[in-house]
């Protein structure tokens, strides 16, 4: 177990399972015997709106906010939003983005042009960028649902968790609803 903070920030829009994979995230990295610490912003995810959960764990964590510029993962739900965040990241950080996009009203309408080359921009503060296409692993796995938690396998691959602690979570949070897909959507991520 390493004795600094890791600091984690979930990032995307409303609908997207950002808050229930920071559950997940964080229920496992608790029974794994981490001190954890988790804030989190939801204004108008309903509509839409910007998501974003800040975990951060270590041996003694003694606040849920991230310092400026010191988040060490990004786990992007939404390209536009790893790019919103990217100056939280610490410079040689790891983003994690999904591939997706879910375009804002404004740009829906053509009075604004979504950003591009955004995984460029990413490669530019980040020192690895792991692009994922979540909704396609999630519908092999058979939840078109299940994208929060193909994510969240992946950003498993980077913390000190064990198989055995990441089914145990995922079983008691969706034992009475698509349990079978949220673990094959969880293996698809972690497992490449």
């Amino acid at each position: 177990m390493s004795n600094r903070t890791t600091n984690i920030r979930l990032a995307g829009v409303g609908g997207q399972g950002i808050l229930v994979a920071s559950e997940v995230l964080c229920d496992a990295l608790l029974e794994s015997g981490f001190d954890v610490k988790k804030s989190e912003v939801h204004g108008m995810a309903q509509r839409g709106g910007t998501v974003n959960s800040d975990v951060r764990f270590g041996p003694k964590v003694y606040s849920p906010i991230i310092p400026s510029g010191e988040v060490d993962i990004m786990l992007a739900f939404e390209q536009m939003e790893a790019l919103r965040y990217l100056p939280s990241l610490r410079a040689g950080g790891i983003v994690i983005v999904n591939r997706q996009r879910i375009l804002p009203s404004v740009v829906a309408s053509g009075k604004v042009e979504y950003p591009s080359d955004i995984e460029a921009k990413l490669r530019e503060r980040a020192g690895e960028v792991i692009s994922v296409d979540a909704p396609a692993l999630a519908k092999e796995a058979g939840s078109l649902r299940s994208v929060n938690i193909c994510l969240l396998g992946v950003l498993s691959r980077f913390l000190e968790v064990k198989d055995e602690v990441w089914e145990s979570v995922l079983t008691e949070r969706f034992r009475n609803k698509g349990l079978e897909a949220n673990l094959r959507a969880f293996a698809l991520g972690r497992n490449p």
